[in-house]
């Protein structure tokens, strides 16, 4: 039955019916207030609001714009909610609007009537970006853990293949010979900017919006760097209109987790590449692989296929976000509740990824015979055999045509010999490429060496992105 046109009471003495007491004579239709809520997604900012609103209240206190026992109690009460929903003894309810509402009204029915003093000197509209951003520290700060434990697995597995010998590929057609080794660390080089990236934007979302209020401050005497500084921020924002309506550091957030998506997408592809029977460079570990209901022989490269499909959801989670900021005029607008999932389903689905990719990784053998077969096609050498002829002074425009149309006289006539002299062998030709950054052995050596020494110091974490404070 259609609840259309009914409306809530208000009579139920929450913090959610006191927003509207006064300014409104009645409750909200039934069906808007459920369009409206959305509690049964930020309740994952829990922990950030307590934080939050206890540094909040000590100010307060401090500052003498509440009795200071007052304080104590408010900031008991929050601990004993915070307790509460940790030990599973909380219920969070849709007609209490939002996390906000909700441990608010926990809190009164604890302490009573001075629970409504804790709101002073601020807004929803600041206190919900002072959760943001202390959220998106925390899990910024456990994405860049995940990257570094895949990096660490991509290291360990070049160290573990630097022999190995495959042609490198240039639009899917062998090119020139590699070794396995310089192709992982290839994409240790894309994790590790992803990983950067993170950490660049921690720099960013390290501003303390509190004190903002609605849009333009308050008329309360606070300390806003000391609430800064008992969350772990080391800058407060500088305008409270621009502090309640910025999103760029959830856009930002989004962006680096699509870059990071991108790069996954790439690794899964050329992993379900080399692991058909038309490539046979690798097999891929069991527990990561599915079977078919109908073909017993098969057995399919799920999880890669999944990080690879799961990759466009993330980008629709970038595109969701700026689609919603691309013309909201100052300062907060309600488009704003839209910012929230966008970048849990981030959070989720990089995560996830990152833990499958980097536990698949060890599990994967390489088949070492095969790449070195598929390597040692002659014509993998013609890049070789033209700096040969330009080492003798022959220009290298025409060494290049000498050897293209070699490779085609021979490609017509069915022969994979070569009549221009001795061919190298693959590795001669990978450890002819000695210059830094290149594929031979030492530099090989130079990249893994460079690489454990990152992992070793790659992730830095901000006083303010521990939930607990400590």
């Amino acid at each position: 039955m259609s609840t259309h046109g009914k409306t809530r009471s208000d009579s139920d003495g929450s913090e959610a019916a006191g927003i509207r007491k006064g300014r409104f004579a009645g409750g909200m239709d039934d069906t808007f207030a459920r369009f409206n809520a959305s509690v049964a997604f930020d309740r994952r900012f829990y922990a950030q609001d307590i934080r939050g609103s206890i540094a909040h209240v000590r100010m307060l206190g401090r500052q003498g714009i509440i009795v200071g026992e007052e304080a104590r109690t408010i900031e008991e009460g929050l601990l004993s909610v915070l307790e509460d929903i940790e030990n599973g003894n909380f219920q969070f309810k849709e007609e209490l609007e939002d996390v906000h509402v909700n441990i608010e009204t926990a809190l009164r029915a604890k302490i009573g009537d001075v629970a409504g003093k804790l709101h002073t000197a601020r807004s929803r509209n600041d206190q919900v970006v002072l959760d943001f951003r202390m959220y998106l520290l925390n899990e910024a700060t456990l994405l860049m853990q995940e990257l570094s434990g895949l990096l660490d697995e991509l290291v360990n597995k070049a160290e573990s293949t630097l022999d190995v010998i495959l042609p490198g590929y240039t639009h899917l057609q062998r090119a020139q010979p590699v070794r396995l080794a310089h192709h992982l660390l290839a994409y240790f080089q894309m994790f590790q900017r992803d990983l950067e990236r993170f950490r660049d934007s921690m720099v960013r979302l390290d501003r303390m919006p509190l004190g903002s209020a609605a849009l333009a401050g308050t008329t309360f005497n606070i300390d806003r760097e000391g609430v800064a500084g008992d969350l772990g921020f080391s800058a407060i924002s500088e305008n409270s209109m621009d502090a309640v309506s910025d999103r760029d550091f959830a856009a930002e957030f989004l962006f680096n987790g699509s870059m990071t998506m991108m790069h996954l997408s790439r690794l899964a592809e050329e992993l379900i590449l080399w692991s058909s029977q038309e490539f046979g460079f690798c097999s891929l570990p069991d527990e990561y692989c599915s079977g078919s209901s109908i073909m017993p022989q098969k057995k399919n490269p799920d999880a890669c296929e999944l990080i690879r499909g799961k990759t466009g959801r993330v980008y629709g989670d970038l595109v969701a976000l700026l689609t919603v900021l691309k013309a909201l005029p100052l300062t907060y607008n309600k488009d704003l509740q839209e910012d929230k999932e966008p970048v849990f389903d981030c959070v989720d689905t990089v995560r996830g990824s990152l833990r499958i990719m980097a536990g698949m990784i060890p599990g994967i053998v390489f088949h070492e015979e095969r790449m070195r077969e598929a390597a040692s096609d002659p014509a993998l050498a013609a890049t070789d055999l033209a700096d040969r002829l330009a080492r003798e002074g022959i220009p290298f425009r025409e060494a290049h045509e000498q050897i293209g149309a070699m490779i085609r006289e021979q490609a017509e006539a069915g022969r994979e010999d070569s009549t221009a002299g001795e061919i190298p062998t693959p590795a001669e030709m990978v450890e002819a490429r000695n210059q830094k950054g290149g594929t031979a052995r030492a530099r090989v050596l130079e990249q893994i060496r460079a690489a454990r020494d990152y992992v070793r110091t790659s992730v830095i974490e901000f006083p303010s992105a521990r939930p607990d404070g400590n």
